[in-house]
């Protein structure tokens, strides 16, 4: 059996996860400024932008949410068990080919009954809107198979400790979504984005499918595998899976539902506000649990109860250390760079500033999302599924109660941002409360360290930035700029460097690692 990677190797294929999900973040910009600049914040593009949530939240069901996180494991432990590689093949073909069973019959349904799909899920009150809602549905929802396949591949390939080609591929997509607007908006309007949108998940498939074949799989259907052990057992947890991933697909939705009910561009604003907050969730969150998750999943079925400990207390610090001070960077820069990047065109200064303070809302749950995202992985690695799931069913509950308050006050659509970072902070104090009585405790010292170390960069951060506001202004209420972009680039960059900076001095762990040159052991 192979040895486990050193933690400063997982390190390292962190970094290069975080360094290709910042240049697809970049893009991802690029492609919201885009779509803001040509159909501005409002109105149709309230429709595009919404629409566009109901696919991107359903691949959450059998995409790299719910299906992958059952579907690893298992295939991390056929890896592990089976080095002729045939168990994992079996499962991964029977994969793919249940995929395409329950995929296509769900699509043509949708495509038939979108009317009424859309009249339940949004609550758009024009008649006009209704119908534009209907028609990019139907388009659109096609994006649910294309992602789901290309996220079992991407799955696949991570678990081989493979990660830099999934880790390029979402820059397909918005290379894509780019082109087809640019080209096409003046002829097609919003649908130009949908051309898009599935231009790009064919182009996710394509990319992955040379590394994915090497590694000797296929995309042969293999409806015998049904009956093979590993896949019976994905099926088994894929349910419970399933169902904390539904709570979160229907608590999302109940937020576009409550922002698409209030006043004209909060559906937008919130679309918006959530691109950026997952630049750090996606270049620091996602990336660390991706690497970190097939590990998990490896020790867990070897019984290394050690390692794991070790692995989930690195993989929190991880996170604590990059999502704390990305969200006071972005709450305290927030008009300023939603400014640059978005406000041209039919993209107005009060767009930015409710765009601004959904982001605020939603900026301080950022490592309360990412690290409830996480430790849900390691209960998935151990084969416990029900901890996931009530805990999900917890933070629905408080989620949704919050939101039906905060929204009809002052607030209104920020409301619903607060009330999502509230309610995942207190599920992620449940999940890691359960996971110290699973590992038999976790070093609180180690955990308070890294704390301090990041309360102590912070007072130097947030001065920095209040006084760089103080000496710059407004700025932002002039849009975007090249002179605006300097003056964000100055903000950001000397953030980060300060941040780092205090990192290497007080030697925070994380930033240590990768600095060393000699492996260490977990």
């Amino acid at each position: 059996m192979k040895s486990e990677p050193s933690l400063r190797r997982s390190t390292l294929s962190t970094v290069i996860v975080m360094t290709s999900t910042f240049a697809s973040r970049l893009l991802g910009f690029a492609r919201v400024a885009i779509i803001g600049a040509v159909f501005g914040a409002s109105g149709n593009a309230d429709v595009l932008n919404l629409v566009f949530n109901i696919p991107n939240n359903l691949r959450k069901l059998l995409a790299e949410g719910a299906l992958s996180s059952a579907f690893i494991p298992v295939l991390s432990s056929t890896i592990v068990r089976d080095e002729s590689g045939k168990s994992s093949r079996d499962v991964v073909r029977s994969v793919l080919t249940l995929q395409f069973v329950i995929l296509l019959p769900v699509l043509l349904l949708c495509i038939i009954f979108a009317q009424p799909i859309v009249n339940t899920i949004l609550d758009f009150p024009e008649i006009s809107r209704q119908e534009l809602a209907a028609d990019l549905f139907r388009l659109l929802i096609n994006y649910l198979l294309l992602i789901s396949v290309s996220a079992v591949l991407m799955g696949t390939i991570n678990s081989h400790n493979r990660f830099l080609i999934p880790a390029l591929t979402p820059l397909l997509f918005s290379l894509s979504v780019i082109s087809s607007i640019l080209l096409l908006h003046r002829h097609m309007g919003i649908f130009s984005m949908a051309v898009g949108v599935l231009a790009g998940g064919v182009l996710q498939i394509l990319f992955q499918a040379p590394l994915f074949q090497r590694l000797g799989y296929s995309f042969t259907p293999f409806i015998r595998g049904f009956r093979n052990p590993d896949f019976r057992k994905i099926m088994r947890q894929w349910l419970p899976v399933v169902a904390a991933a539904s709570i979160f697909t229907v608590n999302q939705q109940v937020a576009v539902f409550f922002a698409s009910g209030l006043e004209s561009g909060s559906g937008s604003a919130m679309t918006n506000a959530l691109t950026f907050w997952q630049l750090p969730f996606g270049i620091f969150g996602a990336a660390i649990t991706t690497v970190l998750f097939p590990r998990m999943s490896r020790q867990a079925s070897s019984g290394d109860i050690a390692g794991l400990r070790e692995t989930v207390q690195y993989g929190f610090r991880y996170l604590l250390a990059l999502l704390v001070p990305s969200a006071l960077i972005m709450s305290l820069l927030g008009k300023d760079i939603i400014s640059v990047a978005l406000q041209r065109g039919e993209f107005l200064p009060q767009n930015t500033a409710l765009a601004a303070d959904v982001l605020v809302g939603y900026s301080w749950g950022l490592f309360s999302v990412a690290a409830f995202n996480f430790f849900q992985r390691f209960y998935y690695a151990r084969d416990d599924f029900r901890t996931p799931v009530w805990t999900a069913l917890v933070t629905l509950v408080l989620d949704v109660g919050l939101s039906l308050w905060l929204k009809d006050t002052r607030l209104g659509v920020v409301g619903l941002a607060v009330a999502n970072s509230v309610a995942f902070t207190v599920g992620l104090l449940l999940l890691v409360y359960r996971a110290s009585l699973v590992l038999a405790g976790f070093s609180v010292r180690r955990i308070a360290v890294t704390c301090a170390k990041v309360a102590f960069t912070l007072v130097p951060v947030a001065a920095f930035i209040l006084l760089f506001k103080k000496l710059t202004g407004d700025f932002w209420m002039e849009g975007s700029n090249w002179k605006n972009l300097g003056l964000v680039l100055i903000g950001g960059l000397g953030s980060l460097g300060i941040t780092a900076g205090m990192y290497y001095v007080l030697r925070v762990e994380a930033f240590q690692m990768i600095l060393r040159r000699k492996s260490v052991k977990p």
